[in-house]
Parts: structure tokens; C-alpha cells; sequence
């Protein structure tokens, strides 16, 4: 994996990926947010060696360098899923490889339905602790202890400096932001009515099929990791609708400029 990473940054070293101060992985409807940035290089993801490659048509899969709030960023335009076959290592070799690049914050965003019937579609969770219903870890692998502690401490796994920021962030600018827990489940099929009560029965809040494992592999780099939800669906086992895939994309780029602003001040305080 070393020699991977390895090659995967000298890579992009060369074509301008200099520096970079923090690292954010753009999920689901919420690609726009590379237009705020002054864009220095970029790489699509098949040109990077040992990358995957995006396979969902709604994810860009690109690598994007530059200057946002007067910070250097990598920002990835599309992400990784085990559901389109991929392994918790491919998953999550992007984080390993902005990390090596020099990376010393992660944001992440993702789509995801609301378990909890408070939540509505198009606000925003922030997400305090999750539930990993993936089946695996992207830390199970011969040598990991190599790269970092193996038993890695998930007992905060979010930042909570981070995450008071973006409380604060979010109650200056009136954005109504949810906290809760995220479930990670490994689709692509979405969940059934006895699903969805099982999640609610655990203290899932939401649930979505992507960010834990970025987050094991966070931590396991003592990477200090936030984490935003845009609720684009309402999963209530008793009222429940046919999913509409488009509508979920369509109501995660409405709440984008509420996450972009977020971000944005976020960053500034970084």
C-alpha cells in the first residue's frame, strides 16, 4: 500500500498538488462546490496511478487543487462506494493518498435519509457518531499496523472542536442543522420498512451507504475528521414512498449553498 500511495502522490506533486492544508470529499448532488474554488490543477481520477475509478454517473471523479478561504485544498468531486464492487481499501485510498500529500483536516458531505421523524428533507445533519452495518473495515488488511495503530480509539470519532465550529457556523448564519448518528449500510439497494425500523431500533438518525469507512481510515491517520449530512429523503416505515433517485440529487443542490457556506466559514477558522 505504501508503494501505492506513494506513486499516487508523487503523481500529482508533479502536476501542482502542493501542499494541500485540508482535504474535503464532495458526496452525493454536491458537486458545485468546486465552482467557489481558485483552481490550480486538477486530475481525473483514471489519470492518477493506482486510483479507482467513479463508476456512478452522478459522481465526477475528479481531483481538484487549489485556494479556497486563502487555504490550500484537495477536494474530491465524487467518491468511492463498496456498492459499485470496490474494497474498503479502494474506498479509502483517496484519504491515505491527500494525507500523504500533507492534509491536516478532512470534511466530508454525503446524502442520506432521515430515520429520525424530526428530520426533514433538505436540512442538514451533523454527524456526531455513526454505525458501521458495512461489513467490514478498511483497517482489516496484513501489515496495517505499518501505517498506524491497528485497535484504532472510535470513542470520538468526529472532531469536536470541528464540529462546535460548524454549531456555531450554523446558528450565526440561521441553517437549521440537525446532530445526530449515521448509519452506513452497503447497497445499492435502498432499505425495507422492517430495515428502516431496525436502524431507528439501534439509534441510527440517518442512513447512508458511504463516509465511515473515510472516517475509520481518518482516525486510524490521527486525522482530525467533520462530517455533514444533507437529509434528501424522509424514511418512515409507516408512510413509506417509492425512492426517486433524481428528486434525492435534485433536493441535496438545493441545501448546497447552506453547505458550501458552511464549509466556507468553517475553513476560514481553520
Amino acid at each position: 500500500m505504501k508503494k501505492d500511495i506513494q506513486e499516487a502522490v508523487d503523481y500529482l506533486k508533479k502536476i501542482g498538488f502542493d501542499a494541500p492544508e485540508i482535504g474535503i470529499v464532495l458526496g452525493t448532488g454536491l458537486g458545485k462546490f468546486v465552482d467557489e474554488i481558485d483552481k490550480e490543477a486538477f486530475a481525473s481520477y483514471n489519470q492518477i496511478p493506482n486510483f479507482p475509478t467513479a463508476t456512478v454517473e452522478f459522481h465526477q471523479g475528479k481531483l481538484i487543487y487549489g485556494t479556497f478561504e486563502g487555504k490550500k485544498v484537495v477536494v474530491m468531486q465524487g467518491r468511492f462506494h463498496l456498492y459499485e464492487g470496490y474494497s474498503t481499501y479502494d474506498v479509502t485510498f483517496p484519504i491515505r493518498v491527500m494525507h500523504e500529500l500533507g492534509i491536516t483536516k478532512l470534511l466530508v458531505s454525503n446524502a442520506a435519509g432521515a430515520i429520525n421523524k424530526g428530520y426533514k428533507k433538505g436540512e442538514m445533519m451533523l454527524i456526531d457518531d455513526h454505525i458501521n452495518l458495512q461489513g467490514g473495515s478498511p483497517l482489516a488488511f496484513k501489515g496495517v499496523e505499518e501505517m498506524g495503530e491497528r485497535f484504532v480509539d472510535m470513542s470520538q470519532p468526529y472532531d469536536a472542536t470541528m464540529n462546535k465550529k460548524i454549531e456555531d457556523i450554523a446558528e450565526r448564519n440561521n441553517i437549521n442543522i440537525q446532530k445526530g448518528v449515521y448509519a452506513s449500510v452497503m447497497g445499492p439497494q435502498l432499505e425495507t420498512r422492517a430495515e428502516y425500523r431496525y436502524l431507528g431500533i439501534i439509534g441510527a438518525d440517518a442512513v447512508g451507504m458511504s463516509t465511515v469507512p473515510e472516517i475509520i481510515v481518518a482516525n486510524h491517520l490521527n486525522l482530525p475528521v467533520a462530517a455533514v449530512s444533507v437529509i434528501t429523503d424522509e424514511c418512515d416505515p409507516d408512510n413509506l414512498q417509492p425512492v426517486n433517485i433524481q428528486e434525492i440529487i435534485k433536493i441535496a443542490g438545493k441545501a448546497e449553498p447552506d453547505m458550501i457556506l458552511l464549509f466556507k466559514e468553517l475553513i476560514k477558522e481553520l
